[in-house]
């Protein structure tokens, strides 16, 4: 059974909880909405901010920077120089049948199923663990986990971002050289 909270004895963390949720919904359904790519861009960015908040409530501040660093920052002004170099404001908007609509609709209702059976059957996770002393959110202990047990896919990560970018720069001077 679903519980509703009530908001005549919620906390503080309960009710910023739920603006930032109701302001991460609306945003991301402005950012798939509107037809303005630019605003879809600015829609994103509000949606990551919220999402950093999110991450605040949690109490893990580092993880929250480097979603705000990344994310709003980098990786949104990639997007919105994509957007402005493929000029996407030309209304060439390509209709889709009605099956592919359906299908994507079906898909769409199943993966909430799915994402909803996960959250009612989650337990819930230990921030701190007394038996050692340490902290799980520290940055100290994420750089040593990161460090030592994910070396190796940490490191692989790296060099797909560093594959990805000299990729962008050969295609970027290739087409110069074409025209």
């Amino acid at each position: 059974m679903i519980h509703i909270p009530d908001f005549a004895h919620a906390t503080t963390v309960q009710i910023i909880f739920c603006f930032l949720a109701f302001i991460t919904v609306i945003t991301a359904f402005l950012t798939i909405f509107s037809r303005n790519p630019i605003h879809s861009a600015i829609y994103l960015v509000i949606c990551f901010f919220s999402i950093a908040g999110h991450y605040l409530l949690l109490n893990a501040q580092f993880l929250a920077i480097v979603h705000i660093i990344v994310y709003s920052g980098a990786i949104m002004i990639l997007f919105l120089f994509t957007i402005m170099l493929m000029n996407l404001n030309e209304q060439r908007e390509v209709h889709r049948p009605r099956i592919t609509r359906l299908g994507a609709i079906v898909s769409f209702c199943l993966i909430c199923i799915v994402l909803i059976a996960i959250f009612i059957n989650s337990k819930p996770i230990v921030e701190y663990d007394p038996s050692n002393g340490e902290d799980f959110q520290s940055i100290k202990v994420l750089g040593k986990i990161l460090l030592n047990e994910y070396m190796v896919p940490f490191e692989f990560a790296s060099i797909l971002l560093l594959v990805a970018m000299i990729g962008t720069v050969l295609l970027s001077k290739k087409e110069k050289l074409n025209k």
